[in-house]
Parts: structure tokens; sequence; C-alpha cells
């Protein structure tokens, strides 16, 4: 069976002020399997974010090679969905319509979309909300119109961005299983950008540790956790024994 995505040896470099290039990611290789959850933990300023943008086709490697299917990746908006850290919903469209928006982008028919949309929006919690605008709705809310958003198109790969960083802790761990069930629902492939240990295990099936400057895998841990997953593992001591070692490895 093919990786969903597959980088080999990627690097990226920017421009470092004049004063030369800054090595951001050196010689990457990664690969994620259908229907497998992959997290991406480490330090600020370690290449996370710019390896995510890679996967998701939104900056070049300049080094290395990028595969989706087994072949080389376009960079196709239609086989990407992404959330970002803050919703990035437009406040004159209603709910729905912020839902259908990547539809009308790729120029295919919203209306053919509607029934995926409320379903989404029933699986979500948004139930009723879906003529509401974002500036009715609490941030958690907003996520979770943001997390339907990047499924409508049923993409092969989602990509999160530290999406659940700036939501308080209650809301947070809601958003965890919510993801989680979704996850089960849906059988996506996800890639998610974190600095929080404790959300990397809860949700993943593989954790990815990167070093930086320049960002390098330092080593891979697999969470054996069976599905679904409840708030409850995280007072297990076998989830706090993964927790502390993934810690260790990013404090070495």
């Amino acid at each position: 069976m093919d990786p969903v995505i597959r980088l080999s040896k990627v690097t990226v470099r920017y421009r470092n002020n004049g004063r030369g290039f800054l090595t951001a990611v050196a010689g990457v290789d990664l690969s994620v399997m259908p229907e497998e959850f992959v997290s991406i933990v480490g330090k600020s300023g370690c290449g996370k974010t710019t390896l995510l943008k890679v996967i998701a086709g939104l900056i070049r490697p300049d080094e290395g090679e990028v595969f989706l299917n087994g072949h080389a990746f376009n960079g196709s908006k239609k086989k990407i969905g992404v959330m970002f850290q803050s919703p990035l919903l437009l406040p004159w469209r209603t709910i729905l319509k912020n839902i259908l928006l990547p539809i009308e982008i790729l120029g295919e028919n919203p209306e053919d979309y509607v029934e995926r949309a409320l379903m989404l929006i029933e699986r979500t919690g948004l139930k009723g909300f879906e003529n509401s605008y974002p500036w009715e709705l609490s941030g958690g809310m907003q996520q979770r119109a943001a997390l339907c958003r990047a499924l409508i198109h049923k993409p092969l790969l989602l990509l999160l961005d530290e999406p659940f960083s700036s939501l308080d802790a209650i809301t947070r761990e809601e958003m965890w299983i919510l993801l989680e069930s979704v996850f089960l629902y849906e059988k996506y492939t996800t890639v998610l950008v974190t600095h929080d240990i404790r959300e990397a295990v809860l949700l993943s099936d593989r954790v990815i540790v990167m070093s930086g400057k320049p960002g390098k895998i330092k080593a891979e841990v697999k969470i054996p956790f069976s599905r679904p997953r409840s708030l409850d593992l995280q007072y297990t001591k076998e989830f706090n024994e993964y927790v502390a070692e993934i810690k260790n490895m990013l404090g070495e």
C-alpha cells in the first residue's frame, strides 16, 4: 500500500534579511499511510509549519520531492483540506456558506454539496447554527465550522496547523474528542502540527518529534492505544509515560 503523502529528502530555505539563506528544514523523509493520524511536535522555530506548508503544496522544497498517492504532488487544492490556528471565516457569509466556500473556489456547484455540509454540521454539533454568522458563535464553534469547511470536498489528506491553540482548556479537550469522532467516521488521513504533547498523544497513531535549526526529524513514537479514545486516557500511567518520553526528547 502506497503512503498518501511521502516526503523524500525535503529541504527548504528562506532568504535571511539579505544575509544569505536560512535552512528551515533539512533532508526530511516522512510517509503517512492511508487513514493514519500523525502529529508533528517540536519547539518553536523547528520547521513544523514549514513542513506542513510543503505537504499542502503551499511552498515548494528547494531540494527533495513530495509524492501524493505515489505520484509527484502538484499542489492540487482539491486533494487537501487545511485547518489553521484561526477559523478564518468570512464574517458576511453564514456558517453554511462559509463551509461551502471551498466548493466555489474549486469551480464546482455548491448545491451539490449542501447535503454533505448539513451532515458535517450535525456531526460537529452545529445543527441549528447553519444560518448564523461567525460573529454570533464562540471560538470553539467557529473552529467546528472551520473543520467542516476543511472536509467539505472529501480531501485525501487533512492538515491541521495548531487549530486548537487559541481555545480555553475545556473547549480544547471538547475539540479533541470531536476530532477523534469525525476521524473515525470520515476515515481521513491526517497530519497535525501542535505544541501540545498531550494533544498529540491522545489523537495520534504516530508522533513525529522534530529538532530545530535546521528542522530535522529526531524520532518517531508509535502510539498503540485503541480507538475510540476518551479524555480519561490522559489519566492513565501508560499515556503519561508517552507524554514524558516525548517531552524528554524535546528537552535533549
